[in-house]
Order: structure tokens, then sequence, then C-alpha cells
């Protein structure tokens, strides 16, 4: 960068450095994506449950496959892997050809849509999944109430839809998170765009950490470990309410983004 002849003993004085115009339109496009950052904060929260509650919850009911063997509650999160898998070649060979001819886009949806797509998928399966009083009704109507341990009558197949559209949504979001940390980072940066994006879960997990602990530090029993005495359709209620704003927030950020290539168009 040129300096003018009179700044120039002011500067050798200060040992003052000035950014180069490359520098300073790095840091730009590095921090035009930070809004994107924090309006996906709510995704991986939203994701987590599957691990957590979801995993709680299918303990407590059949999982039955053959009369000999009982599935591990863990062991139902491969069916979101399984559903990527399965909607992978369906999103390439069916979805995007339909796409493209819809929106003139070669990818059939801009990086942004397939993250805003992604994250109103994952509000769809945790409405479903505070909708779902089944397992409370039974519980009631058994009056297992006080019996934390005892096996739900109530098929683990009901769980399914949940951790379906959970799959499909991992497709479109995370695959759009991790392609727009990458590609929209500045060229000698994109390393750093990977780490972005890993830290948008680990964020994620400390914010859904911070909301079990604020829903019980408010003394609210949605949470206990008898969960036929808790709520989880009500705390679940909450992370959808979460979501949607977020889903908004994101909305507003994404009219206003502009991509750094010029074959892209803004959604």
């Amino acid at each position: 960068m040129d300096v003018p002849l009179e700044a120039r003993p002011l500067l050798q004085t200060n040992q003052l450095k000035l950014c180069s115009t490359t520098q300073v339109e790095k840091l730009k496009l590095f921090l035009r994506l930070l809004p994107i950052w924090f309006s996906c904060l709510m995704y991986p929260v939203v994701l987590l449950q599957t691990s957590t509650f979801f995993t709680k919850q299918s303990s407590t009911i059949d999982r039955k496959i053959l009369p000999s063997f009982i599935l591990p509650p863990a062991s139902l999160s491969i069916i979101i892997t399984l559903a990527a898998m399965v909607f992978v070649p369906i999103y390439d060979c069916i979805f995007v050809p339909i796409a493209r001819r819809l929106t003139g886009i070669p990818s059939g949806l801009t990086m942004l849509q397939r993250i805003g797509v992604g994250t109103y998928l994952s509000v769809i399966y945790m409405v479903i999944a505070a909708l779902k009083t089944r397992r409370l009704g039974i519980v009631r109507e058994l009056g297992l109430d006080d019996l934390p341990n005892a096996v739900v009558p109530m098929s683990m197949w009901w769980l399914l839809p949940q951790y379906l559209i959970c799959g499909v949504s991992n497709v479109f979001a995370m695959v759009g998170l991790q392609e727009i940390f990458y590609d929209q980072m500045p060229d000698g940066m994109r390393s750093i765009g990977c780490a972005v994006f890993l830290s948008i879960v680990c964020i994620g997990s400390f914010l859904s950490s911070a909301i079990i602990s604020v829903v019980e530090w408010t003394g609210l029993k949605w949470l206990t470990d008898n969960l036929n005495h808790a709520h989880l359709d009500y705390y679940y209620w909450i992370l959808v309410v979460l979501s949607l704003l977020s889903l908004g927030f994101y909305m507003d950020v994404a009219k206003c983004f502009v991509y750094k290539k010029t074959h892209d168009i803004l959604p």
C-alpha cells in the first residue's frame, strides 16, 4: 500500500504497520460469513437431540427386531446415516435436475438455499418428536408412571419418521455448511473455513447444555430421570420456537449475503 511521504516519519516513529489491500479484502470476506455462522447454531442443538433424549426415549420402548434380538438404543442413530446414504443419490440424480430446470442454477440450489431447506427440515422433525405423546398415553393407561425401567409396549418404529427426516436434513444443511465455509472463504484461509464449520457443532453442543441448564434452573420437571414423569414434549417445543427464530434470522442474513464468486446467485 502506498504511504504519503509526510506520513512515513510517523510510521517509522510508532512502528505502525498498514495492512495490504489484499489482507483487508480477505478479512472482509471472512467477516461476512460470521452472521451465517451465528444463525446456524441452533441446527446442531436440534441434531444433538438424536443422540441424547431420542436415545433415552428409545431405551424405554420395545426394540425387538427378531424374537431373540433387541436393538441397543444408541444403534437407532444408524437410521440417520442410512437415510442420508439413500437420499444422496436421490438428491443428485432426481432432485438436482428438477431443481435446475426450475431455478436455472447448475447445482439446483444455492448453498444458502440448501442450508435453509435443511434447517427447515430440522424444525419439522422436532415438531414430530414434540407431537408424539403416544408413549406417555400408554404409560398412563398401564400405570407405569413410577416404573422408570419398565419397557413400554410401543414399537421403536414410531420414532422412525423423526430419524429419517433428520438424515435427509443433514444432506441439505451439513453439506451446505461445509460447502459455504470452504467455497466462500478467502483462497488462503480455506483450512480455517473447515475449522469454522466444525466450531458450529462444538458451540451447538455447549448451547444445548446451556438450554438444558436453564430449563432445570427454572425448577420445571420436564427433564427428570424418570421419563414417565418428564415432559420432553414441552422441551422439544422450546427447541422448535428457538429454531424458528434462528431460521427467521438466517433468512434475513441470507437475503443480504453476496457470494464471492459470480457464478452463484443470491438466494
